[in-house]
């Protein structure tokens, strides 16, 4: 069976990939969406260098799943603390408990998010859409690459994830609806914002990968019932399936090595092959190799 890369509208050119190449994808759409690389980089650059075509901003879109499954399993004693001690909280009517504050912070800061995901969705979507195009991702992933390198260069890093406030938590969630430009990077952009507020490089990625909960999860659940009302065939599902496994895997593997990193070391391993990425794309399209 033959299906096109578009599904009434939507992009959905994993389709025509079939479940192998998927699967490989998959594994590549893991690691790249909760490290600050752009998975949307390489969602672009891979299937580019091995000729294959693009998956689709619907594939990338729907892997949010497979991303809110590494991050709930990762961080699961913060997840079921917050969650129960606001509920716990909300029955002693105790407004001023920090579980409660924080995961109110939380759900505030994933709003200017929510307004222009809705206001951008048709064009961020769309097939053939231009804010997918490999000169946006690449000067994307350079600024973003000098964003973090000036983080890393000039903060702190003291402030631990105890001490934070309303406001810093609004400041990192404006700074997630930069990732609805491909190349930003969700974790990249929310990362390098907790690391301008002085946070330890761990606490920072703590608190981007909580604070993105709300976000990955509406973002996900948008995107499967776009599909479903857009009647994906039962190919589709089951090719989407075998990404959303392997892409969980790999996912809660890549948490893992970004923690041990920060911890260990630095964001320069990040900052450099950010650089290096946005380079190979803007060469790689100006030469014609990528297109």
């Amino acid at each position: 069976m033959s299906v096109g890369a578009c599904t009434q509208g939507l992009d959905t050119g994993f389709i025509e990939l079939g479940a192998a190449k998927v699967a490989a994808l998959g594994v590549v759409q893991g690691i790249t969406e909760l490290l600050p690389i752009s998975s949307t980089a390489h969602m672009r650059i891979v299937p580019a260098l091995l000729g294959w075509r693009d998956p689709g901003s619907a594939f990338s879109a729907a892997m949010q799943m497979a991303a809110l499954a590494a991050v709930v399993s990762y961080f699961w004693s913060d997840v079921r603390g917050f969650a129960f001690g606001s509920i716990d909280a909300v029955r002693r009517r105790d407004f001023r408990d920090w579980q409660f504050r924080f995961t109110t912070w939380i759900m505030l800061a994933t709003v200017p998010l929510v307004i222009f995901g809705v206001l951008l969705s048709k064009s961020l979507n769309a097939c053939g859409s231009s804010l997918r195009s490999l000169w946006v991702i690449g000067v994307s992933s350079i600024v973003m690459s000098l964003l973090l390198a000036l983080a890393e260069k000039f903060c702190s890093h003291r402030r631990t994830l105890d001490n934070v406030s309303l406001k810093d938590a609004m400041l990192v969630g404006l700074a997630q609806v930069g990732a609805l430009i491909p190349g930003v990077s969700r974790s990249g952009s929310t990362l390098t914002a907790a690391m301008f507020l002085d946070l330890e490089r761990e606490e920072a990625a703590r608190f981007s990968f909580l604070l993105g909960l709300p976000a990955i999860f509406l973002a996900g659940v948008k995107e499967f019932y776009e599909l479903f009302k857009a009647h994906l065939p039962a190919e589709g599902w089951m090719i989407l399936g075998v990404g959303l496994v392997v892409a969980s895997i790999s996912a809660f593997v890549a948490i893992w090595g970004l923690m041990r990193i920060l911890e260990r070391f630095s964001s320069w391993p990040f900052v450099v092959y950010r650089f290096f990425i946005g380079i190979v794309l803007l060469v790689g399209v100006a030469q014609g190799w990528l297109k």
